[in-house]
């Protein structure tokens, strides 16, 4: 149950819900509890044959049973005092259920409404810390994880957590205390039929422990599967164009149905055992019932300890009113399994220590005053050969160096260990002189920009692409940005400019709209440090010369890390590295490079046999 409290945590501060739920729900249980004593006074009046006696004068208060009876045949004498006694009585037990009755309810909804606040309150909490940690997490993170898994966890682990742990704290914190209490006023009834009662009430908890134990096992296969499928679905989405030119539909089919059948028969599984519980536990009370009507009935005929009929029939009515508490915190019990499950999936992601993070202490970088210095780095992903291997470099302030070589040769891993989306696992990367581990990422990234192979967009305004991540952005800033990225006429075009939503991904925007869309971004962070990751290599001719103008207006004056693909993007480079097999094999400017006739010549000479039309570099 540790899992269950840790979850109950996320409600913090206690102090707005507890006390004042305490107060509703002991309201609330003793009004319920006055619905079933009414029965025996009810019954008494009913059925006896002499009038109703005067009482001498108002009881003198004391805190027991006996004080209370007297209280209530005081004012039933003085509001059936008249020649109709019974009717009159009749009515004033009934006027007295009926006020109970609406005072209970009333206690109930208050009860639920400060249930509800919490319920709420505690999803709120869970889905905006698995936010933030999925917001604020490194790269590596991700590396290791299906896309659909941790979507699973933020959509259908959370809502099973509201579904099932949140609605069984109603039960387990409402339905105990009523139990309690009720057995307390079965105890002042008959203590003798109550303590016989005791020894069968244990029987039901044990039932629904055995189901409850093997729901928990199949719920965490339940759940494995659902993030299968969500994984699965969201692989078909991105790789749509791909299964239709290779007519796989079909095969895509055969599999999602595998996997579904899995899940359902699994869900299945755990649907019959969760439904279980809730017979299982009303068969076992109504047991019980019958032998309390055996043993309860002896003692009526023999009168034994003063047990009336009336007596008899209320405790009967009391018990009855256990059995739904007793149902529903079996249910519950139930329920929470598959509850906890979801809860230990999401303090997976919670508590999952993050491997790039500011050490204690680290200093902010106000700006690139000098160079950045790769000083002996070298670098591998988990336990894999080395990728970079005792690279060192300088690049000077306001310098542009381009980085090309083979794929697999290092050259997108330095763009991610310059933000630090992974840390260097040998040497370090210095900006002035300063280790960047020991600089906050928040100032680090605040130094520079980006833009990938991919354009990063968002199913939001082109405005607010462009100004992504910015705040009281001017519309005249963005629009001058826009322009310096070649972006402004085909924005100008679409149908409603600026404000036109673009679509998930920008997918109602061509290749070099999008790319343009992500540099006039770039443009207007107006950072000193600019990392383009093949920014260029997607593109055809027309909209690589629209871009590659873009991209030199965005270097103009600041320090660039180009990684090249095509000769257009690196050819005006101040420096150009080729690097092979994580090593720096050659290094200088196009014309140095060119005359030198070596791997960077081939790779030129290779591109242009390819395509005499382009001059570009493959890598």
């Amino acid at each position: 149950m540790n899992l269950f409290f840790k979850l109950l945590k996320f409600s913090k501060p206690y102090h707005h819900y507890i006390p004042e739920y305490i107060v509703y729900i002991l309201f609330y249980t003793v009004f319920g509890l006055l619905n079933f004593v009414m029965i025996i006074p009810l019954l008494d009046f009913l059925f006896a044959e002499e009038p109703v006696v005067k009482p001498d004068s108002f009881p003198a208060f004391a805190f027991n049973t006996k004080y209370f009876q007297e209280v209530f045949q005081y004012y039933a004498w003085q509001f059936s005092d008249g020649p109709d006694q019974k009717f009159n009585l009749l009515l004033y037990i009934t006027i007295i259920l009926v006020v109970i009755t609406i005072l209970k309810n009333t206690f109930g909804f208050l009860s639920q409404k400060v249930l509800a606040r919490m319920r709420v309150h505690l999803v709120r909490k869970i889905r905006n810390q698995l936010f933030n940690k999925l917001t604020n997490t490194s790269v590596e993170f991700y590396n290791s994880r299906q896309k659909g898994h941790l979507l699973s966890t933020l959509s259908n682990d959370v809502g099973e957590i509201e579904n099932t742990v949140v609605t069984s704290i109603q039960v387990l914190f409402r339905d105990p205390l009523t139990i309690i209490v009720t057995f307390i006023a079965l105890f002042i009834i008959s203590k003798e039929l109550t303590l016989f009662t005791i020894i069968f009430f244990p029987l039901s908890g044990f039932v629904i422990n055995k189901i409850s134990r093997g729901l928990r096992k199949k719920s965490v296969e339940s759940q494995n599967l659902l993030g299968k499928l969500m994984s699965y679905t969201d692989e078909m989405i991105t790789g749509n164009r791909v299964i239709k030119i290779f007519n796989a539909e079909q095969f895509v089919n055969n599999q999602y149905q595998k996997l579904n059948n899995q899940y359902t028969r699994v869900a299945k599984r755990i649907m019959t055992n969760r439904e279980l519980a809730s017979p299982l536990s009303e068969a076992l009370g109504v047991t019980v019932i019958a032998v309390i009507i055996l043993y309860g009935g002896h003692l009526v005929l023999n009168k034994s300890g003063g047990f009336t009929a009336s007596m008899f029939l209320g405790y009967l009515g009391l018990y009855f009113s256990i059995l739904n508490p007793a149902k529903n915190i079996g249910q519950a019990y139930a329920n929470l399994q598959r509850g906890l499950v979801s809860g230990a999936r999401v303090f997976e992601i919670l508590e999952e220590e993050d491997a790039i993070r500011d050490k204690p202490g680290a200093k902010e970088i106000k700006e690139l005053s000098h160079e950045i210095k790769f000083d002996h780095i070298s670098f591998q992903y988990n336990t894999e050969s080395r990728v970079l291997n005792d690279f060192n470099l300088t690049v000077p302030k306001g310098k542009t160096l381009a980085i090309v070589g083979e794929s697999g040769a290092g050259k997108s891993t330095i763009a991610d260990l310059i933000p630090r989306f992974y840390d260097v696992t040998g040497g370090a990367i210095l900006i002035d002189g300063t280790d960047i581990r020991n600089v906050t990422m928040e100032s680090l990234r605040r130094q520079m920009s980006m833009v990938t192979q991919e354009a990063v967009l968002f199913n939001d305004t082109v405005f607010n692409n462009i100004a992504f991540g910015m705040e009281h952005v001017s519309e005249s800033k963005v629009i001058e940005a826009a322009k310096i990225a070649n972006a402004h006429d085909f924005i100008s075009q679409l149908e409603d400019g600026y404000q036109t939503v673009i679509g998930d991904r920008g997918m109602r925007l061509s290749g070099g709209q999008r790319q343009r869309l992500t540099i006039a971004r770039a443009i207007l962070k107006d950072t000193p440090i600019i990392i383009m990751d093949e920014a260029t290599s997607a593109l055809d001719t027309e909209s690589e010369k629209l871009v590659q103008d873009a991209i030199n207006k965005l270097t103009h004056n600041r320090t660039g890390i180009i990684i090249a693909h095509r000769l257009s993007t690196i050819m005006h480079a101040d420096e150009i590295i080729v690097l092979h097999q994580g090593r720096i094999i050659e290094k200088g400017n196009h014309q140095d490079l060119m005359k030198n006739g070596g791997y960077y010549t081939r790779l030129v000479e290779m591109q242009q046999l390819n395509n005499s039309s382009e001059t570009s570099v493959v890598v």
